[in-house]
């Protein structure tokens, strides 16, 4: 099922976020976890895309299995940057061979250390957009940064590049994870006053280890409201405090994101099957199925 359909019945929706192993040993635990994840039955669950496609042939087995085995509409993770044209046709062509509709379609992080050659790889996600929607029947994706893009001078020019990917057409956005919902709404007026009015996804982390903070913010320029640090700073060095502390602020988001008609979120579960079905169990009646 094409995730823009799903999104179509504006009805609240929950869904949530895998990762492929860095490590072939490694299949089997991610596997099972993803099966776990699944039996929550989810609006659809996405896979990620290593950085220089190191995982990419797991990206496309793990959402062809979600699909097959486990009944769920999987979405595609596709990166373009640290790849060449080549291989992004050459995963284009697996994924369709596969019968998967949903990518979301990613610039992502150059691989440190690789030259890139000129001509053979893509600059700018929109780029692979325009690449995607001529290669097949796809719903495509893209990513959006409530908080600004951390390499965008000011928001009117990253609203400005969001804009170009809408054009080339994208189906959806989902933005990347925040801990402050305000921060959310006033994004959504300004996507809306730039005429930007496809389906916005909200990306949420419960973060479980006060060890991610850091990493978190470093890689988004997300902004941590004070409620949140007080959390951190009271319940950081007491990893199960943490966890729970960090599951009931994620469940405060979303329930707070429903009641206020964001009806599409999206949870980065870091693979772990208890976060997700906490999240699920917290919010299960809210949510169409």
């Amino acid at each position: 099922m094409k995730i823009k359909d799903i999104l179509s019945k504006k009805k609240p929706t929950l869904s949530f976020e895998v990762f492929p192993p860095k490590k072939d040993s490694d299949y089997t635990k991610v596997e099972e976890a993803t099966i776990e994840i699944a039996g929550l039955h989810p609006a659809f669950m996405s896979v990620t895309y290593g950085a220089g496609g190191g995982t990419s042939k797991h990206t496309v087995e793990i959402a062809a299995n979600l699909m097959n085995r486990c009944g769920v509409t999987p979405l595609a993770h596709l990166t373009c940057a640290s790849s060449t044209k080549e291989e992004v046709a050459m995963q284009l062509t697996r994924l369709k061979e596969k019968g998967i509709e949903n990518i979301l379609a990613l610039r992502g992080d150059r691989v440190l250390g690789k030259e890139m050659i000129s001509g053979a790889e893509y600059q700018y996600a929109s780029e692979l957009v325009k690449v995607i929607k001529k290669t097949g029947d796809f719903c495509i994706g893209a990513a959006c940064y409530p908080e600004g893009h951390v390499e965008a001078a000011n928001r009117k020019e990253d609203i400005l590049h969001l804009k170009e990917k809408v054009d080339c057409g994208c189906d959806f956005l989902t933005t990347q994870m925040f801990f402050d919902n305000s921060i959310l709404y006033n994004y959504l007026f300004h996507l809306r006053e730039a005429g930007i009015h496809i389906p916005v996804i909200a990306g949420i982390m419960p973060v479980t280890n006060s060890k991610q903070i850091k990493r978190i913010c470093d890689l988004s320029g997300t902004v941590l409201p004070q409620r949140f640090k007080a959390i951190v700073e009271k319940f950081g060095d007491d990893q199960a405090s943490m966890e729970q502390a960090g599951i009931a602020y994620a469940t405060d988001q979303i329930i707070d994101l429903y009641a206020n008609g964001v009806n599409a979120v999206h949870v980065y579960s870091m693979n772990k099957p208890e976060v997700a079905k906490k999240i699920y169990q917290n919010v299960s009646n809210m949510i169409c199925q």
